[in-house]
């Protein structure tokens, strides 16, 4: 059996052209743990207390899944990363990033919030890629999208979020104007990147089309 399914992984890699290293991080019988979704383990929601699960989190956690996602980090190495979504998108996510990652698509990183205390800035300003981060809209009673883990930020900091003359994270001020003409911003996300055509034929919204404000990072259902 594991014979089989290593033959099963070497053909998938010759077919897709899959990294080699992919070889090297999982054996055959684990390759379905690159791309997965899974109820939120104990270890992980431990994680959350506090943090994207903050105590005025009116979720509950069945809603949430767990998702181990590889990715082509900024130097086409592979790695494991993993995501925090609302059940209702976590097949889309796999599927997208599965096809992100047969692509070579590069993600900076892609951690959990709760790595960065739940604060938006700093995971931003690291480029990590990420969903799920219970809040309220300011001043509303009504959840965020981050907040109901239906939005995914993309390599943020490349692709900032832009209203007026404020930028977030304020370090991505550097690529947040002019962006049309631009050929000098690293993943950078546009109506031709493929993250965009993957998320969009999901049936995500993107921020980078939004008119009173622009959000080049993000996809939301």
């Amino acid at each position: 059996m594991r014979s089989e399914k290593f033959l099963k992984v070497l053909i998938l890699g010759m077919i897709f052209n899959y990294p080699f290293s992919i070889f090297n991080i999982v054996s055959a019988s684990d390759v379905d743990t690159l791309f997965a979704a899974y109820p939120v383990p104990d270890s992980i929601f431990q994680r959350m207390q506090g943090r994207s699960f903050s105590k005025t989190c009116t979720l509950d956690r069945s809603e949430l899944r767990y998702l181990r996602l590889s990715y082509c980090d900024k130097n086409g190495q592979t790695q494991q990363g993993e995501m925090v979504c609302n059940k209702a998108i976590a097949k889309d996510l796999v599927d997208i990033f599965r096809q992100l990652y047969i692509a070579r698509y590069k993600i900076e990183r892609m951690q959990l919030i709760d790595d960065y205390d739940a604060d938006d800035e700093r995971s931003m300003t690291a480029n990590n890629t990420s969903c799920f981060n219970f809040r309220f809209i300011s001043g509303t009673r009504k959840i965020s999208k981050h907040g109901m883990g239906m939005a995914v930020d993309v390599n943020p900091l490349y692709n900032p979020y832009i209203v007026g003359n404020r930028v977030e994270p304020a370090q991505g001020r550097k690529w947040a104007f002019r962006r049309e003409q631009r050929k000098d911003i690293p993943m950078k996300i546009d109506h031709s990147d493929l993250c965009y055509r993957l998320f969009t034929k999901h049936g995500f919204r993107w921020g980078g089309n939004w008119t009173n404000r622009k959000d080049y990072q993000h996809f939301e259902k």
